[in-house]
């Protein structure tokens, strides 16, 4: 059984406070940040909001539009609806678009 480090107190890992000071510092870093950029206000959240939200229903109307036109062109009754397939798929495009914004806008804001 290993002996236990007499010169640091019990429960302190050298990795831990390692992490513990790097987090402490982005925090500062943020603080001082926002502080020399001041208040981005409310016109901005409304602004990212609008850009996340068109970042969805673009992709979303496409894929719709591409399956409507799909549709039109198959024979009727066929199994597969491709307005669906395409509501499916544009909304899975549109949410890992948006997720990609919010990601930079998270980067941008460290």
């Amino acid at each position: 059984m290993a002996e236990p480090d007499r010169g640091r107190p019990p429960g302190e890992d050298p990795s831990h406070r390692e992490a513990f000071e790097d987090e402490l510092a982005r925090k500062a870093d943020r603080k001082i940040r926002a502080r020399v950029e001041g208040d981005r206000g409310i016109w901005f959240g409304l602004g990212t909001m609008g850009v996340v939200g068109w970042s969805v229903a673009v992709p979303t109307v496409l894929g719709i539009a591409v399956g409507v036109w799909l549709d039109a062109r198959t024979e009727a009754g066929g199994d597969i609806s491709w307005t669906i397939t395409g509501l499916v798929v544009g909304v899975f495009l549109g949410c890992l678009n948006a997720w990609f914004w919010i990601q930079r806008e998270m980067e941008d804001g460290r």
